[in-house]
């Protein structure tokens, strides 16, 4: 899971929460010692070309933490990526984000010690920062008494405001393929099943990239005629990862923003387009900079990874080509007392 980040504070009950949850002024209550809580939560790649800022879609490559409530102090043992340089105590983002939640809640946690086995890249487009968020709001949530645990909307609505958007946020709850939108101060989706035969091929670079340095080159506006290019084919991009992947190629066209991104990660857009230009959709995962090809077919997957391989050339050393195929299945919670069999 990333380190923490700056973030504004929530509602004072989040979305979801049942008439009554959050109790009066200064009456709080304490989750009890002994609880454990595992989750896991899918890597996802938003945007998929056209659809900036409202598609998603979950990759089989999981973050997996487990929770357990102690009688004080705080602490994380962090495993794979980010390891030795994400923070080991309270600043941990679950940490702090699930301590968050609760508060707002009426529930105090006197210590946590956390475990994590981080498999999703950090600051590569793949939805790190929604899987920590994601983890962290479903295992504060698991915390709770059953009567006072938020509804499938109330943890998209709850995650996504920490994210700022629920492109990635949505697809990592529910896995598939989702379109999500903000109506009335709360936000929405719908998960779709992605067509058997799409196959997500990625080349990750070693190198990281912000979300705000790539959202700070996108400009304030865009012209009519870009907007309603880019709005069509979103629709058909929906359309051919549910129905006819044969249309992916001129499904995942964009105008609206990886080109304006490229001052940012020119080798990311320069391998977009050579690798369009070979036949291949290929997208920016996210804000990038990793690089994803959606492939219609297994036998199509393992020629896009080497064409990818190909067009890197010399760089190749320098990224990490893998098929990561689409999860269908999005988070997993699993809670229990100790001495007692888990929960799903």
């Amino acid at each position: 899971m990333p380190a923490a980040e700056p973030r504004t504070a929530g509602p004072a009950v989040p979305p979801g929460a049942p008439a009554g949850a959050g109790h009066g002024p200064g009456e709080r209550r304490s989750v009890p010692a002994g609880l454990t809580v595992r989750v896991s939560v899918p890597a996802t790649s938003a945007n998929l070309g056209p659809g900036f800022d409202s598609m998603g879609l979950a990759l089989d490559l999981r973050d997996e933490v487990v929770v357990t409530t102690v009688p004080t102090g705080f602490s994380a043992r962090v495993e794979g990526e980010g390891a030795g340089s994400v923070p080991t105590d309270g600043s941990h983002l679950v940490i702090a984000t699930l301590r968050d939640h609760l508060a707002a809640r009426g529930w105090d946690v006197p210590g946590l010690e956390l475990t994590a086995t981080n498999r999703i890249p950090h600051g590569r487009g793949l939805g790190s920062s929604a899987a920590a968020h994601a983890t962290a709001v479903l295992a504060a949530d698991a915390l709770l008494p059953a009567a006072e645990r938020a509804s499938a909307s109330g943890l998209l609505d709850a995650t996504s405001a920490l994210e700022g958007h629920p492109d990635n946020v949505a697809p990592a709850l529910t896995g598939g393929l989702s379109v999500s939108w903000e109506e009335e101060g709360a936000y929405r989706s719908v998960r779709m099943d992605v067509h058997p035969d799409v196959v997500p091929v990625v080349a990750i670079p070693e190198e990281p990239l912000s979300t705000e340095t790539a959202r700070g080159l996108l400009p304030p506006q865009v012209s009519h005629a870009v907007a309603a290019a880019n709005a069509g084919r979103t629709a058909l991009l929906v359309h051919a990862l549910t129905v006819d992947p044969a249309l992916l190629l001129p499904a995942t066209r964009d105008w609206l923003h990886q080109d304006y991104r490229e001052p940012a990660m020119p080798e990311s857009v320069g391998l977009v387009h050579r690798l369009r230009e070979r036949g291949l959709a290929a997208v920016v995962s996210g804000a990038g900079p990793t690089v994803m090809v959606l492939a219609a077919g297994d036998a199509a997957a393992g020629e896009a990874r080497e064409a990818l391989e190909s067009a890197l050339g010399g760089s190749a050393q320098r990224w990490r080509v893998r098929v990561l195929p689409v999860d269908t299945t999005g988070a997993k919670v699993e809670a229990h007392r100790a001495g007692e069999p888990a929960q799903g």
